[in-house]
């Protein structure tokens, strides 16, 4: 989620938690402070904060890495529930030192590995080190561009797995598919982030110009409908699964 409007109706749809970032266009950064405290303000389930220092790859520098540790610092410190982050080392494999100490800041939030697992080299080998790390639970697609076509791999991950850390599928998730997802790989958790457009309220527009790098998204936005989650959460429940 990346605004307060969209947290709200996550959890008003029936979510358990929302995971809180900026940005989404590029995959989704640490979000300010400010809308972290706000959205902490205003929710009462679980706020997953996601520490991303910028899009792009997931090897940072050791600048990047002291970002991440105060933005850690300022999710705990502003109440959030967990953290969701993930570094990589240039040869694709998860860099289990930094990501530990990271995880280490974190305590006693809970930390889930995100999607930087999909862009790993080896899945299974990725699952070993996540544990290494002391991180909860990897967010993954099974390595695919969505977890429908990755469910075989996320099947694998939950069997191997066990007990030791939470598989929780995301990408490309809806009401529609939910619960054949879950009844094919076993995954105990999902994410879903049910994005819809949205028209400007704006009633003088300036066409001419674009502020971003995408041509004619200044009068158009993202945001979550609550009907929309109640509807994924319904599916998901009949599974018996969280979201």
């Amino acid at each position: 989620m990346e605004s307060i409007e969209s947290a709200i109706a996550a959890e008003r749809g029936g979510a358990n938690r929302v995971e809180l970032c900026s940005s989404l266009i590029e995959g989704g950064v640490t979000p300010s402070p400010g809308l972290i405290g706000q959205a902490r303000k205003g929710l009462s389930i679980g706020l997953h904060v996601l520490i991303r220092p910028r899009g792009g790859d997931f090897c940072y520098t050791s600048e990047e890495f002291e970002v991440m540790q105060r933005d850690v610092l300022a999710a705990k410190k502003l109440g959030a529930d967990g953290v969701v982050l993930g570094i990589l080392r240039r040869e694709g494999t998860v860099d289990v030192q930094r990501t530990r100490q990271l995880v280490d800041i974190a305590r006693p939030l809970k930390v889930t590995y995100h999607r930087a697992f999909d862009m790993s080299l080896d899945p299974i080998g990725s699952l070993e080190d996540v544990v290494r790390t002391g991180a909860e639970r990897i967010l993954t697609s099974g390595g695919a561009e969505n977890a429908i076509a990755g469910a075989r791999t996320l099947r694998q991950l939950v069997d191997v797995a066990g007990e030791q850390v939470i598989i929780m599928a995301g990408g490309g998730i809806s009401p529609q598919n939910v619960r054949t997802l879950i009844e094919e790989t076993g995954v105990r958790e999902v994410h879903a982030s049910l994005k819809s457009s949205m028209e400007s309220p704006m009633r003088h527009k300036n066409e001419r110009i674009s502020m971003g790098s995408l041509e004619g998204r200044e009068y158009q936005r993202r945001t979550v409908l609550e009907d929309l989650v109640r509807q994924l959460v319904r599916a998901a429940s009949a599974s018996g699964e969280s979201s």
